[in-house]
């Protein structure tokens, strides 16, 4: 397509320079912040964050909440992008439809939802009290359980679509032919499925996984400040302490945390498929 390497990279210039001046280098400043103490860099401002039980707290529930949304989406959205690939034509493409469309509404729309079926007059509170299973109303809200279930519903299209694509790609004698040798239906996913289909899995779930570590509306909505995570901690830290030391190592955990979902990623579907 270009004569020489000189042209191709002559006509992406413009785009790098562009990304650096608008994205690399506010970020590379934002970031630089939390190894600056007192004007010398040093690691000591991380060591104060970690040691604070309440950082703490709130590094272990995203972490753990992402993990779990991540993990709950992958079990569901094999199941139906499996279901989806083997309907016909037609019927495939009103699923995808109907996969698509929670992606066109504003998540904020997504979000004030489930304050309306989880809220204590609510329609999930008011099955409970009906059926006799509680007297009062039970506290959904403000819990983490409210979040994961705001996440899960968030970012489950996003699995469901890369493993569709994955498992439209995969050969379609696949699976019959290890049904034929004596399969079941948990060695055909271990042994055929799931090692066909890594890469959907491995994409899937970094984009579950980051969703869920920097996604800011669910969580403030849904877990207000009883239910802190990195996130909203962040825009505590810059719009009410005006702390932007502590903003700059709360972003770079962030970041870390998201490379480093994607290469464990990576590492576990190359080390399954060696195997």
């Amino acid at each position: 397509m270009f004569q020489n390497r000189a042209e191709a990279l002559a006509l992406a210039l413009p785009a790098v320079v562009f990304a650096a001046v608008v994205f690399l280098v506010p970020v590379g400043i934002l970031l630089s912040e939390g190894f600056r103490m007192e004007g010398a860099w040093s690691l000591s401002a991380y060591v104060d964050f970690f040691s604070k039980p309440l950082n703490q707290t709130v590094f272990w529930r995203t972490l753990k909440l992402g993990a779990m949304v991540t993990a709950v989406s992958a079990v569901i959205g094999y199941a139906t992008a499996y279901a989806i690939v083997t309907l016909p034509p037609t019927a495939r493409g009103r699923m995808i439809g109907l996969v698509v469309m929670p992606l066109m509404i504003s998540p904020v729309a997504r979000t004030y939802a489930w304050i309306v079926i989880l809220g204590r007059t609510g329609f999930v509170n008011q099955i409970i009290v009906g059926l006799g299973l509680s007297d009062t109303p039970v506290r959904f809200l403000f819990t983490e359980t409210a979040v994961f279930i705001g996440l899960l519903q968030l970012f489950l299209p996003l699995m469901i679509l890369s493993l569709l694509s994955a498992l439209e790609n995969m050969p379609k004698d696949a699976v019959p032919a290890a049904r034929v040798l004596g399969a079941n239906w948990l060695q055909v996913f271990f042994k055929v499925i799931l090692p066909l289909t890594r890469e959907g899995l491995v994409i899937g779930g970094t984009l579950v996984f980051t969703g869920s570590l920097t996604a800011y509306i669910t969580p403030a909505i849904l877990g207000g400040s009883k239910v802190l995570m990195l996130e909203t901690l962040l825009y505590q830290r810059v719009t009410v302490a005006n702390d932007f030391a502590s903003a700059s190592i709360i972003a770079m955990i962030l970041i870390v945390m998201s490379f480093s979902a994607n290469m464990l990623l990576k590492r576990l579907a190359t080390a399954r498929n060696r195997r």
